[in-house]
Order: C-alpha cells, then structure tokens, then sequence
C-alpha cells in the first residue's frame, strides 16, 4: 500500500498554469517593447541605405579619378549645374514616373564654385521603368557611365533604396524614402570641375535626426531630412519639397 502511494505522480493545478501562462504573456510583452522589431527592421533598412551611399560614393570617386572625360549626367540634359548658367535637376531612384519638383527644388542648393543659389528647371530626373534603373551604363537612375572605369565598376548594378516610394506621385518631398542624386560639371582654378551629391531619408529614431545615433544631422550636409554623402554637400538644398 504505501509503495503504490509513492509511485503516484501529482500534476499541475489549474492554478498553477494560469500562473506560468500569466508569467510567459508578461515576458513575451517585455521582450517585444525591449527588441521593439519595428525599430529594428527600421534599422536595418537604414543600414542598408547607408552602405548603398558609401558604394556609390566609392564607384563616382573612381570614376571621376580613373576616366579622362567624365560625364557625371551622361546622355541627361539640364541635370548636372553648369556655373553662372545654373539650370539643374535632380535625379531619383524612383520608378514610378515622371518627377515634378515642386518649387524648383535645387534652387535652395549652392553653388560649389561661387556659393550663390542655382536657378532651376520644374522637371527632374528619374528612371522611369524598373527594367532599365539599376542599370550601370548612364541609362540608370544615377547617369554616369561606370563602365568606362579602367578595371571594370566596382558596383555591378546602382542599388535603389529599400522602400523606393514617392508618397504623392510625381511629387517628391523629404519624407519620400527614395534615393536623390545632383552633379555640377563646371569649376574654376580653385574648385574642381566635377563634385556630386547623393542622399537617402533615414527612417529609425536611432539614426535620423534627433536620434541617439543621428546620422542625418551630423554628416556636413545643409539638409537635416538627408543623410548626404558626396564632394559638394550643398548641391541638394535645406528644403522639404523634393
């Protein structure tokens, strides 16, 4: 009798799983507000934002340094500011049809050579289809022949931001997460002859401005909506129209 007693085994109460699933729901809530995985993919889409600008920073230096005749808006007119004469566009990664810069977006921007304000064309550039915008030849989003580098482009095709949207269409604003890219092709004696700027929107409140790792505000641009990477942070303007 008191062996067949010992060999019984006493299982859980209903009590006692309430509990457990009480304590698994509150780790569960706790682990989600400490990952916060909306922060995170956020993140992960800036991280790749900035490394697309470093590639492309790294393909347009070699480029400019490797080609003896560089055209940095090839086959593109009225894209890159010419000096005194300064009509401009900017170019996006965008796909989804024609640009429309509000207020002639670029004409906040300044010029490299004499620091005064381009004047600027309503039209903006941009690859209009998905098949032909990531293309490296000067017939992609971002204009310049990379083919032509001595020892083959360092990039095989011109990334596009990982959101790639334009919230009104044909309407970009600063909040629109798509790549921006503008160029000037005229210097002086002092300044050189061919500088660029490329930009992305950093989404994650770690990274864009006003963030405890802000890397919007801090990169030496003039525009706080943009992280600028390029050899004239000033060519894109401090505006929230394009």
């Amino acid at each position: 009798m008191h062996m067949q007693q010992a060999n019984i085994k006493k299982g859980f109460t209903l009590l006692e799983l309430l509990i457990v699933i009480a304590i698994i729901a509150i780790l569960s809530v706790v682990l989600v507000l400490v990952l916060n995985p909306a922060e995170t993919l956020k993140k992960s889409r800036d991280a790749q934002r900035i490394s697309d600008m470093s590639s492309l920073k790294t393909a347009l230096g070699l480029y400019i340094t490797a080609v003896a005749s560089p055209s940095l808006n090839t086959a593109v007119a009225n894209l890159c500011l010419t000096g005194s004469n300064a009509q401009a566009q900017i170019g996006y990664s965008y796909t989804g049809g024609q640009m429309v810069c509000a207020g002639a977006a670029p004409a906040k921007g300044a010029d490299a050579v004499s620091g005064s304000s381009f004047s600027a064309s309503d039209w903006c550039y941009n690859a209009t289809t998905t098949a032909t915008s990531t293309v490296i030849d000067g017939t992609g989003w971002l204009p310049v022949n990379l083919t032509q580098i001595t020892g083959g482009s360092p990039i095989s095709n011109l990334p596009l931001d990982p959101t790639n949207t334009v919230a009104t269409p044909n309407s970009p604003a600063s909040s629109d997460y798509v790549y921006r890219y503008a160029c000037q092709s005229v210097g002086d004696s002092t300044h050189p002859s061919y500088v660029y700027e490329i930009d992305a929107v950093l989404e994650s409140d770690t990274y864009k401005a006003g963030g405890s790792d802000d890397k919007s505000a801090k990169d030496g641009g003039d525009n706080v909506n943009y992280y600028e990477v390029g050899t004239s942070l000033r060519l894109i303007g401090g505006g929230t129209t394009f």
